[in-house]
């Protein structure tokens, strides 16, 4: 049956989900309560990625993170505030930081990559008119001490027992992947199941597709509230119209806990600022997008010749003026493991920085909620918001013509923690 679906949320969730939704059959409005064209899913590093498979809440991350509080480049922040949501979000966070909840957090995170790498390989490449420069050529994971290079002997043996295509590099391996500039590592998982793409260009094309395709889209709409009735959303209110569905779709990245506040429905979701700094004529060249695992830093090779250099997760208010210190932070371990990166400090307009949607244990939300019956939400996905959207957006669309999924969807339960 046709409906009429309402998306909130103009990022790569929401434009991935009316992608499908449009395909599906349905008349699908994007409402975007900017213009589409701020959100952080241009600014990331493009990765397409089944390694990221350990969530952002792990053992000894809370503890790292109070030891770099004090450090204006540090790479993981957290802004002490009296915010009642982020103790909340906080709370949650550091009980689900344990061992057993990565152990159980691995399958469901490989089986939405893979699932995501897969629609973009068999679906969005292949529709005419729509190149977003996607190369699946692999991923390093670059490590410079003896602890970093322990972990990756088990990071290896879990890929392994996932499924994935990744091998363990010695120096001189890792060397040899980069024979265009000296690389300052003890070693690499090489992780071959992983692609990239230049965020920019997918972004800009989609838009373009969905137009084409008919899909409504329209900027400076944003929802103050739902008009509901026999548990479901009728209307949705912005302060310049009023818009009917029999669905809608809650996609609002970094703002969807106080828009699922206004449907009594209980997020744990906090801001992660990152900030990027993109290169184009690069006077420097790397073969394989990278992490960098002491550095906490991300590089990335886009387009032909552009090189993006990303990273830092800073738990703030999205009021927050920006730390420029930061970008700093991210050159600095670039120079540590590339060392003849000699990369400027760019003027401030050159640098982009984005708010990426941090769920309380490091999993994203996809589901229908309690209350409502006709609301599907889909955030969450902290830095994996690029690698999973076509995934997310496919399952957004089985939830809303009630089809199976995919996927087994309950580690995502969008009320997990009530």
């Amino acid at each position: 049956m046709r409906k009429n679906v309402v998306v909130v949320g103009g990022g790569i969730i929401g434009l991935s989900s009316a992608f499908y939704l449009q395909k599906a059959g349905h008349k699908v409005t994007v409402l975007d309560k900017s213009d589409f064209r701020d959100n952080c899913s241009y600014g990331n590093c493009g990765y397409v990625c089944p390694s990221h498979f350990i969530p952002l809440a792990t053992p000894g991350i809370v503890r790292q993170g109070l030891k770099w509080m004090l450090n204006s480049q540090s790479p993981f922040y957290v802004q002490p505030r009296l915010s009642r949501s982020l103790i909340d979000w906080g709370m949650k966070f550091m009980k689900s930081a344990t061992p057993q909840h990565v152990e159980r957090s691995a399958a469901p995170l490989k089986d939405i990559a893979v699932l995501s790498q897969y629609e973009y390989e068999n679906t969005w490449l292949r529709t005419p008119h729509f190149d977003f420069a996607y190369q699946h050529k692999g991923l390093l994971e670059i490590f410079q001490t003896e602890a970093a290079a322990e972990h990756a002997h088990h990071t290896v043996e879990k890929a392994h027992e996932l499924g994935l295509d990744v091998d363990l590099l010695d120096a001189k391996a890792l060397q040899e992947k980069e024979p265009h500039t000296r690389v300052n590592g003890l070693g690499a998982i090489f992780f071959k199941c992983d692609a990239h793409l230049y965020p920019d260009k997918l972004m800009r094309g989609l838009i373009q597709l969905l137009q084409t395709a008919g899909v409504e889209l329209l900027p400076h709409e944003e929802v103050q509230r739902f008009e509901t009735a026999k548990g479901a959303v009728k209307r949705l209110i912005t302060p310049l119209h009023t818009f009917e569905a029999d669905a809608v779709v809650i996609a609002t990245g970094s703002w969807s806990r106080e828009i699922a506040g206004l449907l009594d429905t209980r997020l744990p979701l906090v801001p992660g600022r990152g900030y990027s700094v993109t290169l184009e004529d690069s006077p420097w060249r790397v073969n394989y997008p990278a992490i960098l695992v002491e550095g906490r830093a991300a590089i990335t090779p886009m387009d032909g010749n552009k090189i993006r250099f990303g990273g830092t997760m800073e738990i703030t208010s999205t009021h927050t003026p920006p730390r420029y210190a930061r970008v700093q932070g991210i050159l600095n371990a670039v120079k540590r493991f590339y060392p003849e990166f000699d990369v400027p400090m760019p003027p401030r307009e050159k640098v982009w920085y984005g708010y990426r949607p941090c769920s309380a244990d490091g999993l994203p939300y996809i589901g229908r909620i309690k209350r409502y019956n006709n609301v599907v939400i889909a955030t969450g996905h902290s830095m994996l918001g690029l690698s999973l959207g076509a995934g997310t957006g496919k399952l957004v669309s089985e939830l809303v013509d009630e089809q199976p999924a995919s996927i087994d969807l309950s580690p995502f339960a969008v009320e997990r923690f009530d």
